[in-house]
């Protein structure tokens, strides 16, 4: 948040409760369209180089294979439960790129975000979602835009 009110960018807190870890069911408890609560997935290169953060719908399936096409990359695999933990010292339900800005990330929002408005993304602790604009997202977070469902 204060990365946002740093840039004046404007957002709407969100808040439930903090047993809650996937943006599917943040969405239904918040009675918002799965599409979207977005979720942010920690995303290992085989061959080295910086991590990916990925925002992706809640209600999508990220596609490796047509991430992996897109950047260029041989092979990605997904971030277990743990390593994600332990390489961005957030817990998963609460992993957020605005929180994770300058910390050796990639950070990539899937195509489908660019239709929309307004999205709705993790500010970095379980319990607490933003909504923002999507075009204040991506200035905010510096993210590029790949297929990666």
């Amino acid at each position: 948040m204060r990365v946002l009110e740093k840039a004046g960018v404007a957002y709407q807190l969100l808040t439930f409760p903090d047993t809650l870890h996937s943006a599917e069911a943040v969405a239904d408890h918040l009675g918002l369209a799965r599409a979207e609560v977005y979720k942010t997935l920690v995303v290992l290169r085989s061959a080295g180089g910086k991590h990916l953060l990925v925002m992706v719908a809640g209600d999508e399936n990220l596609n490796l294979k047509s991430l992996a096409t897109a950047l260029g990359e041989r092979k990605l695999r997904m971030a277990t439960h743990q390593e994600a933990e332990r390489l961005t010292r957030l817990q998963v339900g609460g992993i957020s790129a605005l929180a994770l800005l300058n910390r050796g990330f990639e950070i990539l929002i899937d195509r489908a975000a660019t239709g929309r408005e307004q999205v709705v993304v993790s500010a970095g602790r379980r319990g607490l979602n933003l909504r923002l604009a999507v075009s204040d997202l991506m200035c905010a977070t510096g993210a590029r835009v790949v297929d990666a469902t």
